[in-house]
């Protein structure tokens, strides 16, 4: 059965605007100047990463696990796209989805690491984002 294009189109903007969601948490936690929890900004920086990927994957029609691992879906994006080998850094959050949700999985995470997942983030997002809109999926906000 083949899914109609303008339902694919909602479906990948409902995955970005939720990603865009999760990059505002973080940004925003980061500001805490009293006890920031890190770990958080991290996971939910590697959210963002996470269902942006999911997002172009709805839009090339390719299934994809249910899973939280970055490398993966780079390599099921990178099946449909140009792109994924430049934003190979992405793979470093992977750890953050599990270690920001279960105590004792992982090393406490730092400032300049919740810092770095951030800009990492920013730049799979603009990419991810440059990708979509250049297969004329409209996206907001920019």
């Amino acid at each position: 059965m083949t899914v109609p294009a303008d339902e694919i189109r909602k479906k990948v903007r409902l995955w970005a605007a939720l990603a865009d969601d999760d990059l505002r948490v973080a940004q925003h936690t980061l500001d805490i100047a009293d006890q920031c929890p890190y770990r958080l900004v991290a996971y939910h920086a590697q959210q963002c990463v996470e269902k942006y990927l999911k997002a172009y994957l709805v839009f090339s029609s390719v299934d994809f696990p249910f899973t939280h691992n970055i490398t993966r879906l780079l390599e099921l994006c990178a099946a449909s796209s140009d792109w994924a080998e430049d934003i190979t850094d992405a793979e470093e959050l992977t750890p953050f989805a599990i270690a920001a949700r279960y105590p004792g999985e992982d090393e406490p995470v730092t400032r300049s690491e919740a810092q770095r997942a951030i800009e990492v983030t920013e730049h799979v997002r603009r990419t991810v984002r440059a990708a979509l809109i250049a297969q004329d999926i409209s996206l907001w906000p920019t």
